[in-house]
C-alpha cells in the first residue's frame, strides 16, 4: 500500500528491473569484492545497457530526467545487493543530476554526449583535508585568466576517485562569504591527479581517494551556471540528495540484513523451536521491522517533497532530507548490528553477509554530512522557531 502512495507504474517496474538485474549480476559478485577490495569494473557495461548509469539525464540526451523518487528507489535496491555499488551510482547521479538542473544547453550536450559514448561514471568533489560537512572552509580555488580557469586545491574522501571520466568540482573563486562556483572537469585535463586508493573499513571494492588540482587549466565553458552559484547548486541538488543517497542506500542495507536475521531466526532451532519464538529475540526482530517501516516512510515521503520543489528546496524540506538521513542510517546501524546478533557466531563469520552490511552500515552515518552534524543543524532550526 506505501508503495501505491508513492509509486507511479515507471518507478514499480524501474525497481523490479533492478532487482532482478540486482539478483543476476550484483549481489553473486559481493562477496569476493568485498574480500579482495577490488572495484567491479565489469559491472559498467551491465549497469549502462540497463540504462542505470544515465538515469538523471534529460530524455533528449539518453536519460529519463529521473526523479528523486526514482532514483533513492534504484540506490535502495543496490544497498540491498551491495552496498558498495549504491556510492558508485550515486557520485554518478548527483552530477548529472546537478548539470541537468542548472546547466547550460551547450554543456548539457557536450557532458552528456560524453557520458554515453561509452559505461562512464562521474565524481562529487566537495570534502577537503579540513573541510567535510563545514563547506564554507574549503580551500580550493579557482581564478580567472582570461577565458579560463586555473584551479588549485586538494578534494578528500571522493568516490569514483582515479576511475571517473568526469569531476564535479566545488571551488572558491573568491574570499567572499558567497564566491564558491560549480566546474566540471574531465579526467585527462593536465594537472589533475589522483591520490592512493585508501583501505576502508567497509564498502570494500569502492575506489575512495584524494583528487589533486595543480594548476590546471579549464575553460570557461566548464562553469556550470553562473560564478556565484555554487552555494545556491549545494543548497537545493547536492543537499537534497542525503534522502535519494545515503538515507536510500541504508534503507536497503537495512532490508537485506534484517531479511537474513528473519530468515536464520525462524529456521534455527533452539530447546525444542525456532529463536524466533523467543522473546529476547521475537522483540529485537519486531523493533527491527519497525524502525526500517518508519525509515521507509520518512525516505518515500521526503523524495516527494524534494520532487516537488527541485531545482531549488525549501528549507522546511531540507530538514526533512536531515531526519531522514538520520533516521535511515542509525537505523541501518542498528538493525545490521541485531543480525549479527541473532546469527550468533554465524554473524561474525564473512559467509553470512551480515557482517558486511554492517561495517558499510556504519560509512553512511559519517559520510554526506555526518549525523552529528544534522542534529546540529536541526536543533538549530528548532530553537530558531521559538525566537
Amino acid at each position: 500500500m506505501l508503495d501505491e502512495i508513492y509509486f507511479d507504474e515507471t518507478t514499480s517496474e524501474i525497481r523490479e528491473m533492478v532487482r532482478r538485474l540486482a539478483a543476476d549480476h550484483i549481489t553473486p559478485l559481493a562477496e569476493e569484492c568485498d574480500a579482495e577490495d577490488r572495484f567491479p569494473s565489469e559491472l559498467l557495461p551491465i549497469l549502462s545497457e540497463a540504462g542505470l548509469l544515465t538515469l538523471p539525464m534529460p530524455e533528449e540526451y539518453g536519460g529519463i530526467n529521473a526523479s528523486a523518487q526514482v532514483l533513492s528507489v534504484v540506490l535502495e535496491e543496490m544497498g540491498y545487493a551491495y552496498a558498495t555499488m549504491g556510492p558508485v551510482l550515486l557520485s554518478t547521479y548527483s552530477p548529472l543530476k546537478i548539470v541537468a538542473e542548472a546547466g547550460k544547453p551547450h554543456q548539457k550536450e557536450a557532458f552528456f554526449n560524453s557520458m554515453t559514448s561509452k559505461p562512464s561514471i562521474a565524481a562529487f568533489c566537495l570534502s577537503e583535508p579540513h573541510c567535510g560537512s563545514d563547506a564554507r572552509a574549503m580551500k580550493t580555488m579557482a581564478v580567472k585568466k582570461g577565458d579560463q580557469w586555473q584551479i588549485n586545491g586538494t578534494k578528500r574522501w571522493i568516490t569514483n576517485g582515479g576511475v571517473a571520466d568526469w569531476y564535479l568540482l566545488f571551488s572558491r573563486t573568491g574570499k567572499g562569504k558567497n564566491d564558491f562556483a560549480v566546474f566540471v572537469v574531465h579526467k585527462d585535463t593536465k594537472g589533475l591527479s589522483f591520490g592512493k586508493q585508501e583501505k576502508k573499513m567497509g564498502l570494500k571494492g569502492g575506489p575512495i581517494c584524494d583528487v589533486i588540482f595543480e594548476d590546471v587549466l579549464i575553460p570557461d565553458e566548464c562553469l556550470i551556471g553562473e560564478v556565484g552559484d555554487g552555494w545556491k547548486i549545494l543548497d537545493g541538488v547536492a543537499n537534497a540528495m542525503r534522502c535519494w543517497g545515503a538515507a536510500a542506500i541504508t534503507l536497503g542495507i537495512g532490508r537485506a540484513a534484517y531479511d537474513i536475521a528473519a530468515a536464520y531466526a525462524n529456521e534455527r532451532q533452539a530447546f525444542g523451536q525456532s529463536i524466533a519464538r523467543f522473546q529476547g529475540i521475537g522483540f529485537m526482530l519486531a523493533d527491527m521491522a519497525t524502525s526500517l517501516r518508519a525509515s521507509q516512510l520518512l525516505v518515500r515521503d521526503t523524495n516527494w517533497r524534494v520532487d516537488r520543489e527541485l531545482p531549488t528546496v525549501s528549507y522546511q524540506t531540507l530538514s526533512q532530507v536531515g531526519m531522514a538521513k538520520i533516521q535511515a542510517t542509525d537505523t541501518a546501524m542498528k538493525v545490521t548490528t541485531d543480525a549479527v546478533q541473532i546469527l550468533g557466531g554465524y554473524g561474525y563469520m564473512r559467509e553470512y553477509h551480515v557482517e558486511r552490511m554492517m561495517r558499510d552500515a556504519k560509512a553512511f552515518q559519517i559520510l554526506d554530512g555526518s549525523n552529528q552534524i544534522q542534529r546540529h543543524i536541526l536543533s538549530r532550526e528548532i530553537v530558531k522557531s521559538f525566537s
